[in-house]
């Protein structure tokens, strides 16, 4: 596939440089416009940028970045037993838990949300940093709300995190899952209270947030470019979060039960101990 000219590679991140030094000049550099292709690619054009992060799987596969910027690819497209798979081969590689809350969203996406609520129990939780646990509880709400436990996704998302008035990158992102939470159990005033939370925090756009507020007060949005017509405007589009993820509180696990170690380095699959399903 062809690369523009003014991507040289040189843009990547100076640890996934780091990785490519293992290669040939030649071949680290043309992996490295890969995967600059694909960093550029995946929130504009995900299928293109999934086409890159084949090419860089091709020509470097034992390269954990390469892995993970696959994995991303495919998750941005919805390939969710592809992109496991290459976050599970990343994992083996690095050792790092980072990469697990992305994990235990294929699963939902794979449609096993006992699975994903397994992964925020177990020990790896308490390993990842402030935001990490973060995205894992979202993931675990979202996880209650695919098994119809609304209640139970509303106490999951009630957390310090949540609580605090410090915003942080995840704080908007928390707020909306929580109001959206709120929303769906039929709690719409508590609902609009912490979209409004949601729209105050919400400082990159990560969020409708602004959107599904103006919707509940009954604002209708009309396109000024429209020619004039007795039909009335169609509603505003109304799109979903993205997946989320400080304060120094202590590191939360699900605690509907203890989930033992699971994860076993030499294989190649994953298989949870406790699975339910």
């Amino acid at each position: 596939m062809p690369i523009p000219e003014d991507v040289t590679g040189d843009e990547i991140d100076k640890d996934v440089r780091q990785e490519l030094q293992s290669l040939p000049k030649g071949l680290a550099e043309d992996v490295a416009k890969n995967l600059v292709m694909v960093a550029k690619l995946i929130d504009e054009d995900p299928e293109q940028a999934y086409e890159y992060s084949k090419i860089a799987l091709r020509l470097a596969s034992r390269v954990a970045a390469v892995r993970e910027a696959a994995g991303f690819a495919a998750y941005a497209n919805q390939k969710f037993s592809e992109a496991l798979a290459e976050f599970r081969a990343a994992r083996r590689m690095t050792g790092n838990v980072e990469l697990w809350p992305v994990m235990a969203d294929c699963e939902r996406g794979l449609g096993r949300p006992e699975k994903a609520l397994d992964m925020a129990g177990a020990p790896e939780v308490a390993k990842l940093d402030k935001a990490g646990q973060v995205e894992m509880r979202l993931v675990a709400a979202g996880a209650r709300r695919d098994m119809d436990q609304l209640d139970a996704a509303i106490v999951t998302l009630q957390s310090p995190e949540l609580a605090s008035n410090s915003v942080q990158p995840w704080t908007a992102r928390l707020r909306y899952a929580y109001a959206d939470a709120l929303l769906a159990a039929g709690r719409e005033g508590e609902a609009r209270e912490w979209f409004a939370k949601a729209v105050e925090s919400d400082r990159d756009g990560s969020t409708d947030a602004s959107d599904r507020l103006a919707e509940m007060d009954g604002v209708e949005f009309v396109d000024a470019f429209e020619s004039d017509s007795d039909e009335a405007a169609p509603d505003a589009a109304v799109a979903g979060p993205k997946a989320a993820a400080g304060d120094d509180d202590e590191p939360w696990v699900e605690d509907d039960e203890d989930v033992e170690e699971f994860y076993d380095e030499d294989d190649e699959e994953f298989e949870p101990e406790n699975d339910k399903g």
